[in-house]
C-alpha cells in the first residue's frame, strides 16, 4: 500500500474513532459533522471525502463495529473446536451476548438504530480492509453443516431479531430476566428455528 492510501486509511479510522467516541458519549442527535472534524483534527472537506453525512457514518461504524465483533466470535469458534451447526450458531450467539454484556455502551450504539437493512448490510458489506463478511461466514457454515435449510435468510432473519431485542432488553434492563437466565430460553427457541428450517429426507 502507498503513501498515499495509508494517509487515507489513517484519516478514514480516525474519522471513525472520533465519532465513535463523540456518538456514544453525547449521542448522535447531538454531535455535529464540526464536532467529529474538529476533534479529529482534520478539515470540513475531508470528512465528506469519505461520508456522506452524519449517518452515513454511524451506519458504517455499526458495520465495523458488528464485523468486529462477529470476527471475534468466529476465530473464538474456531478455538474452540465446536462441531455441529446448531452448537456452533448458538456459541456465536452467546460470544456476542457476552461481548455486549460487557460493553452496554456499545449494545446502546448498535442496537439503538438497529434494523433487519442496517445489519444485513453491516454484515455483507464491510466498511474495512479487515472486516469481516458475515454473509459469507453464514454461508460456509450452511455449507459445512451438510445439512439442508429451507430458506436460510429468514431462518437468520428471525434468530437475529429474537436475539437481538431480547438480549438487549436482558442486558440493559434485566427484563424480563437477566442475560445468564434469558440465554437457556434463547438456546431452547434459536434451536427450534434451526429444526423448523431444516429440511428432512
Amino acid at each position: 500500500m502507498g503513501k498515499a492510501a495509508d494517509n487515507k486509511k489513517l484519516k478514514m479510522e480516525n474519522l471513525l474513532n472520533t465519532s465513535f467516541e463523540l456518538f456514544t458519549s453525547q449521542g448522535i442527535n447531538k454531535t455535529s459533522i464540526s464536532d467529529i472534524v474538529n476533534k479529529a483534527g482534520v478539515a470540513k472537506g475531508t470528512f465528506y471525502l469519505y461520508f456522506k453525512d452524519k449517518y452515513d457514518i454511524r451506519n458504517r461504524l455499526i458495520a465495523h463495529k458488528s464485523s468486529q465483533l462477529f470476527m471475534k466470535a468466529y476465530e473464538a469458534l474456531g478455538d474452540a473446536g465446536i462441531e455441529g451447526f446448531e452448537d456452533r450458531l448458538i456459541f456465536i450467539m452467546d460470544y456476542v451476548l457476552d461481548e455486549l454484556e460487557a460493553n452496554k455502551g456499545l449494545l446502546a450504539f448498535i442496537y439503538k438504530d438497529l434494523s433487519w437493512a442496517v445489519f444485513k448490510k453491516a454484515l455483507t458489506s464491510p466498511t474495512h480492509s479487515e472486516d469481516v463478511d458475515f454473509g459469507e461466514v453464514y454461508r460456509k457454515m450452511l455449507e459445512e453443516s451438510e445439512l439442508e435449510f429451507q430458506d436460510p435468510e429468514v431462518m437468520l432473519f428471525l434468530i437475529i431479531e429474537l436475539v437481538g431485542s431480547t438480549g438487549y432488553s436482558s442486558i440493559m434492563y434485566n427484563d424480563p430476566v437477566s442475560l445468564n437466565d434469558l440465554k437457556p430460553h434463547l438456546e431452547k427457541t434459536v434451536r427450534n428455528i434451526i429444526e423448523t428450517h431444516t429440511v428432512k429426507h
